[in-house]
């Protein structure tokens, strides 16, 4: 057949193809995955047994466990002040998210009421450390999806909020600052300056994520719809942050 006669077939297909309706359905066969453990060197292990169909997680049991550290055993023998330095270490990335939910309970029961100025310094402490957290998901994020960028951008700026948290506190990820009924120290001179001059970069810097990540089609294919948080379970559960 000549060339001629090869493209006149072709088009004759591509045509047919394109007049018939096809209604195809993709069958898939189920799947086992084990997600985990991690190395042991990584904080916060956790296996997770979970059941695909296809894409889509079906079923998942997590497997706790295999990184006990024993915190509340170890809280049994210590002051409240004491258990202030294990609290930390729940979670590396979010600090004060465990602090202070300690500390605020440890004050409620002792009918403790904090000062005004205090319960403002938390607050923002509490607020950066959050940031420093979000930025990191939204960075590794975006490199489990293949894209590289975002990741850079958030380490970066994250290190900005970390300096903050350190020359407030003496410490990036275990500040131990809370204390019951305030604080571990004031604020150090020209830190509130300073910490406008960095909300100032991170504006620059969340319109940089949305435009990488929000505004890229395979992520918005990747992430929307899935593993969806109701509204009302997360304000049951009190979620918040990067979940």
């Amino acid at each position: 057949m000549t060339m001629l006669g090869d493209r006149q077939q072709l088009s004759y297909i591509a045509s047919q193809a394109a007049d018939a309706r096809l209604n195809l359905e993709l069958e898939t066969e189920g799947m086992t995955l084990n997600i985990g453990p991690q190395h042991p060197a990584t904080h916060g292990t956790l296996r997770i047994i979970a059941r695909l169909d296809g894409e889509q997680v079906v079923w998942a049991e997590p497997a706790c466990g295999y990184m006990h550290r024993g915190y509340e055993k170890l809280a049994e023998v210590r002051t409240f002040p004491q258990v202030t330095t294990l609290v930390n270490r729940i979670d590396w990335l979010g600090s004060f998210a465990n602090e202070v939910p300690f500390i605020l309970a440890a004050e409620k029961l002792m009918g403790i009421e904090v000062p005004t100025r205090a319960q403002y310094i938390r607050t923002i402490l509490f607020e950066l450390s959050r940031i420093a957290n979000v930025s990191l998901f939204l960075g590794d994020l975006g490199v489990q999806l293949g894209a590289i960028t975002p990741v850079f951008l958030a380490f970066r700026d994250r290190e900005y909020v970390l300096n903050l948290i350190e020359s407030a506190t003496g410490g990036r990820f275990h500040p131990n600052f809370d204390r019951i009924g305030g604080l571990k120290d004031d604020l150090p001179a020209g830190w509130i300056d300073e910490t406008r001059a960095v909300m100032k970069k991170l504006r620059n810097f969340c319109d940089q994520i949305e435009d990488l990540l929000f505004g890229n089609e395979i992520f918005q294919s990747r992430t929307r719809g899935i593993g969806v948080i109701p509204r009302d379970v997360a304000l049951q559960y009190g979620l918040s942050g990067a979940n």
